[in-house]
């Protein structure tokens, strides 16, 4: 299925926020809105919500009709030229049964998220063709300070069309940042672990691990033929589950196709290291010859870069060095 790229972003263009995991509810106890607002404005863009945003039920999420109606309404209406999820959660992948695939398909445009979205994310590479984005929930852009790489690598995607190499940022944090701005703990920034050589060019698939599993066996999992991986995961996965979650995915049958492994950085309390990383990756029989680079910017930690699920990389990683490309188009 060829890839189907949603038209890039403009100063004036309005930006739908929905809600397909969990609740603008349960984020706004901690509220962030003005900050959110004020940076959207910035960018020149306008924010609408989903009319079921703040809808709450018992998993701190709201029903399968009121999402899928949320998401259909923001790809239905012309007026609406990008979709921003609230936040992520556990139950993405409900929706999928009850999503319109042709409706998705004929009214391509930009949806941004991570996390439990790679469910969302991920299936409609799968039925439509058409290229999502992981990356910055709206939540995320509440984040006052030590928030400049994450929106440059956000705007550099949305807005150009140009290839864009990524670098390690200086600094990273691991923080509850939403629970007191004034309190934010940042680390120096070790860089890339190269962990082994190799140059690949490929679409990528990918998000988060543990959640990119769930599609496997359905009818909702995109090919992994000449894919570049970039996978990622959270505290809630140590080095034991991410271990096996990887494994996991890389004996499904098309795996043999895989071109490139790229991995995010993992939380402090994951503990996982990178000698634990090496061996995990070692012993994959599928990434052997294959180039596999981990530590990038991508995942639970900030600052969280913006790359193109369905989109292409070229990966390369050569004597201690690396380099990642995302081509938009």
């Amino acid at each position: 299925m060829d890839a189907i790229f949603p038209p890039k972003l403009t100063r004036g263009d309005v930006v739908r926020v929905v809600a397909p995991a969990r609740s603008r509810a349960m984020v706004t106890e901690h509220d962030h809105t003005a900050i959110i607002e004020s940076r959207f404005a910035e960018l020149g863009l306008t924010l609408s919500y989903g009319r079921h945003v703040d809808e709450r039920d018992a998993f701190d999420s709201s029903s399968i009709a009121s999402r899928v109606a949320d998401l259909h309404e923001a790809f239905a209406d012309p007026s609406v030229a990008a979709i921003m999820t609230v936040i992520g959660g556990y139950n993405c992948n409900e929706l999928l049964p009850y999503l319109d695939w042709e409706l998705i398909r004929a009214n391509p445009k930009i949806l941004c998220g991570y996390s439990d979205i790679t469910a969302l994310q991920n299936a409609i590479l799968a039925r439509t063709g058409l290229v999502t984005y992981s990356g910055p929930h709206w939540s995320t852009f509440g984040m006052r300070d030590h928030f400049e790489p994450t929106l440059r690598w956000f705007t550099e995607i949305m807005f150009g069309s140009d290839p864009i190499t990524l670098s390690p940022a200086a600094h990273w944090s691991d923080d509850l940042w939403f629970l007191d701005q004034d309190k934010r703990d940042l680390f120096p920034n070790e860089g890339w672990w190269p962990l082994q050589p190799g140059t690949a060019e490929g679409r990528i698939v990918g998000g988060n691990l543990c959640t990119l599993s769930l599609l496997q066996g359905t009818a909702y999992m995109p090919s992994l033929d000449g894919a570049i991986l970039i996978v990622e995961d959270d505290l809630e996965s140590p080095p034991v589950t991410f271990a096996r979650n990887l494994t996991s995915l890389l004996q499904l049958p098309d795996a043999a196709g895989v071109r490139g492994l790229a991995i995010g950085r993992f939380q402090r309390a994951s503990r996982m290291t990178r000698s634990l990383l090496e061996h995990i990756v070692a012993i994959q029989p599928a990434l052997a010859g294959l180039p596999v680079l981990a530590n990038i910017d991508v995942g639970h930690t900030d600052p969280l870069a913006t790359f193109p699920v369905g989109g292409q990389a070229e990966l390369t990683v050569a004597d201690g060095e690396a380099s990642l490309t995302l081509r938009r188009h």
